[in-house]
């Protein structure tokens, strides 16, 4: 009896053995088919390559483990691809569907080559995405609307490509935790859809240099994280609503070259405290510059040239200490009187001005003299096509890095002092 038992514990001893063998055998064998799927993946992106000049993808052979190839990144634990990261490269090709199958994707680095054709649908698949960067190739087609599966992503970056068709917002309605959104420099049409405004997190927009249309959607001032917004170069007009300008977390605004109209609120300044770039040219608006603009302290790019604003130049522009890009061109400033250039004795305070643009504008009086105490850093300055008299103030010589000077088709009078003479001969 005892020797029965006996056998045949150990007879279950055995099996429980073989049990847990098969089980370990299961999962490892498990773990070695994610791999070769990775593997097989990866190989077939490579295939679709067919210019690789600085052989960036040479290391992707059969001698060593796929996560050692160059660009390819994998998880310490389970040794599954979360990041592929070949920029820069001037790979040519397409962009394999089976990149789909790396399902723990986390971040997709593929700009600044020349991918050709368009994104595969099957990018969808890939839920845990965070970072999809296919910017600056030749990628054409529409954006997937399938990419509202991969609700992880922060930041999608497909700048500088020739796709077309619409924004599919109201497809990527799922992206709540989108940070940043750059398409700007492809083809893209339509307008832009209201509900961008469920896109929450979203802190940098930049859809310029495309076809778009219509008008901003009020839902925009729904995004309060906003800080960059960037539609310039497009073919959007009315309004601009009111409640961008109402976000504190706005640092840069570029509208330039579209059709807006209305004037800029008389509290910008105030309601924009932290605004750093303001570019607003080539539109319709019109209105005085408010004082307030002074107290976005941290502005260092203005541009309003070539819209139809008109009155004075504020005194007290040169609070904007930071500036070093000022462009007011092309527009109705002045009002034909001595007191014209008042506002240039506060510039001297911008010490780090570059640019300074006051050109076809109403501009009356003679230049001031202290005009040449004006920050040593200029290289290009702008005042032709006003009314302006006088002489060419002494001191023009001391702007070392000026490249460009435009003072014609104006009045002035005199001679061209000796300092600025000297300067010109000299060259930069």
């Amino acid at each position: 009896m005892w020797g029965f038992r006996s056998s045949t514990l150990a007879n279950i001893f055995l099996l429980l053995l073989v049990a847990m063998s098969f089980s370990v055998n299961h999962v490892s064998a498990s773990k070695q088919f994610q791999n070769e799927t990775d593997r097989l993946a990866l190989l077939e992106f490579k295939n679709q390559i067919y210019d690789d000049p600085f052989g960036a993808l040479k290391s992707w052979n059969h001698s060593q483990h796929h996560c050692q190839w160059e660009g390819v990144t994998c998880s310490t634990r389970h040794q599954r691809v979360i990041a592929l990261t070949l920029r820069q490269m001037q790979l040519s090709g397409t962009i394999s569907p089976q990149v789909g199958n790396l399902s723990f994707m986390r971040f997709i680095q593929l700009g600044e080559n020349q991918f050709h054709g368009e994104i595969p649908q099957e990018f969808g698949r890939l839920f845990r995405l965070r970072v999809f960067n296919l910017s600056s190739n030749a990628i054409s087609g529409k954006i997937p609307a399938n990419l509202n599966y991969c609700s992880e992503l922060i930041t999608i970056s497909l700048t500088r490509n020739k796709l077309e068709g619409k924004i599919p917002i109201d497809q990527l309605s799922n992206l709540k935790k989108l940070e940043n959104f750059h398409l700007r420099t492809n083809n893209l049409t339509g307008e832009i859809p209201s509900s961008i405004g469920n896109l929450s997190s979203l802190t940098r927009l930049t859809f310029d240099f495309n076809n778009l249309e219509g008008n901003l959607p009020m839902e925009m001032g729904l995004l309060e994280r906003l800080a960059k917004l960037g539609v310039a170069e497009n073919k959007l007009s009315g309004t601009i609503p009111a409640s961008i300008f109402n976000s504190s977390a706005i640092t840069a605004i570029s509208v330039a070259g579209n059709s807006f109209h209305g004037s800029l609120p008389t509290n910008t300044g105030l309601t924009l405290p932290n605004l750093k770039l303001l570019a607003v040219a080539e539109n319709k608006f019109s209105g005085n510059l408010s004082t307030s603009i002074t107290n976005a302290s941290g502005l260092e790019e203005l541009d309003l040239s070539s819209t139809k604003f008109a009155g004075q130049i504020p005194t007290n522009l040169g609070d904007l200490t930071q500036l070093n890009f000022l462009s007011l061109s092309d527009n109705l400033f002045g009002n034909n009187s001595t007191g014209d250039l008042d506002f240039i004795a506060s510039l001297t305070n911008c010490s780090n001005l570059r640019i300074l643009s006051l050109s076809a504008n109403k501009l009356e009086g003679n230049v001031p003299k202290i005009m040449a105490n004006l920050s040593n850093q200029l290289t290009e300055l702008f005042v032709g096509g006003n009314q302006l008299s006088g002489t060419i103030p002494q001191g023009f010589g001391n702007f070392v890095n000026l490249i460009q000077l435009g003072l014609e088709l104006n009045s002035f009078s005199g001679i061209i002092p000796r300092d600025f003479v000297a300067r010109i001969a000299s060259g930069p």
